[in-house]
């Protein structure tokens, strides 16, 4: 891959089976998943997905729900294997997707950080010399000790949050994270993400927030069931985003209006 480039996408594919049969327990499935006796439907997430990304470009991922951006996110960060084609990235990657999802809610807000950290692939070296600043900047001090199944889900992002961002990334994920609890820490939490934006960090951004994606970003791709529509300026993405907008809710009125006089 070449220096200048981030992250590159080739052909990228990623299929779900889904059940077409209602199974009220794990014995059941299991007694028929060995019997071959489960039907499945096929479902392509993302079908020939193919970009290139250079280092400190800010790319939003644009699409409505089920378009594919939550999945492409979670190929791009490790997360998902895709089932045909590539994805290759060049430097630290820290996604910033569900925060949280790798606590275990009996252990302590302490012991998460070691095991969250771990997750995202922190020696324990990194995180003994960084757990003071971490516990700090999550403004749980008082709380740290407490089991996380206890925490709020506002203090379970706030320390996720700041675990993740504990290392200096050279790819950051960002996916609806700028909502991360009360007002003044989504203000502290967006200072921090902007100082590794002048830093140069390579960013993909996902939002509902035009306002937001504006603030952040200078690129946009564009996806629509699972493929690329489009990859370039970020207004023209945003163009095609709100006007395709327009174009559905008009479609959906006017579905409404045909049932109504039936």
């Amino acid at each position: 891959m070449k220096k200048n480039i981030a992250i590159k996408a080739d052909s990228v594919g990623m299929k779900f089976n889904l059940s077409s049969d209602k199974v009220d327990n794990l014995k059941e499935y299991f007694i028929r998943f060995v019997k071959r006796d489960i039907a499945f439907k096929e479902f392509w997430a993302l079908k020939d997905v193919s970009f290139t990304i250079e280092k400190g470009d800010r790319v939003a991922i644009l699409g409505y729900n089920g378009a594919g951006k939550s999945t492409l996110l979670k190929i791009i960060a490790g997360v998902l294997k895709p089932t045909e084609g590539s994805i290759k990235t060049c430097g630290k990657v820290v996604p910033l997707l569900e925060l949280s999802a790798g606590f275990d809610l009996q252990y302590t807000g302490a012991e998460n950080i070691y095991l969250y950290g771990s997750i995202l692939g922190y020696s324990k070296e990194f995180i003994d010399a960084h757990y003071d600043s971490i516990v700090e900047f999550s403004e749980l001090e008082d709380f740290i000790d407490v089991p996380v199944k206890n925490y709020s889900s506002g203090m379970r992002a706030r320390l996720g949050f700041s675990i993740a961002t504990a290392v200096d990334p050279d790819i950051l994920i960002l996916d609806e994270v700028l909502s991360v609890g009360d007002v003044m820490f989504r203000k502290k939490s967006l200072r921090h993400i902007n100082q590794m934006l002048n830093d140069g960090v390579t960013v993909l951004f996902v939002s509902h927030s035009v306002n937001q994606m504006r603030r952040v970003c200078n690129k946009g791709i564009f996806l629509d069931q699972g493929r690329v529509t489009f990859y370039g300026d970020l207004e023209d993405a945003i163009a095609i985003y709100e006007s395709d907008e327009q174009y559905r809710k008009k479609k959906n009125r006017r579905k409404r209006r045909k049932a109504e006089r039936r």
